[in-house]
């Protein structure tokens, strides 16, 4: 394997920023607009350290720097950045009655369908399970449908996501649940 997946910490945020619009840009350009993508980047789409510091944020790293991130989270926000937070949403959510939230995922480019975003999943799902979760639950970009569904995802609801700059994305609610 020519990179390795850790747990993302807070020297890595400065990579994140780098990568997560490089990502936006060109893996989601054939689902979404320039104005649709523009408009998430910071919110929707962008560095939620609260998961770094819970300790629920991976990186995949090769030997030219951060490749990959995604994780999971114990608290009700089920995406956005930073610039998303609010007192209600950093709740933390109880394994018995909800769903762990799967977070934030985003892959360079030039190692897209390389397996990264399968395996930042597989360690995510390992962690919520052994967490006691049941179940998990995620807001899908439409480009990152597919990855989700291929690994049992079920999609339950599509709505759309209002945008700083006054425009709608599209977004497919799933979940998943796990057997113990």
């Amino acid at each position: 394997m020519e990179w390795i997946l850790h747990l993302a910490t807070h020297q890595d945020i400065p990579a994140l920023h780098e990568l997560i619009p490089h990502s936006v840009h060109q893996l989601q350009k054939d689902y979404y607009s320039l104005e649709l993508r523009e408009g998430a980047l910071g919110s929707v789409f962008g560095v939620d350290s609260q998961l770094i510091k819970d300790g629920t944020y991976f990186v995949v790293e090769n030997n030219t720097g951060i490749i990959g991130c995604g994780g999971w989270s114990y608290r009700k926000l089920l995406y956005g950045s930073d610039q998303l937070h609010t007192i209600d949403e950093s709740s933390l959510l109880d394994p018995k009655y909800d769903a762990a939230r799967v977070r934030a995922f985003f892959v360079d480019p030039n190692h897209a369908r390389k397996g990264i975003g399968t395996a930042i999943l597989r360690a995510c799902e390992e962690a919520i399970v052994a967490s006691g979760y049941t179940r998990a639950e995620l807001v899908a970009t439409l480009t990152g449908e597919h990855l989700y569904a291929s690994h049992g995802y079920v999609a339950v609801e599509r709505y759309e996501i209002e945008l700083k700059n006054g425009l709608f994305l599209p977004a497919v609610r799933m979940l998943k649940s796990f057997t113990i």
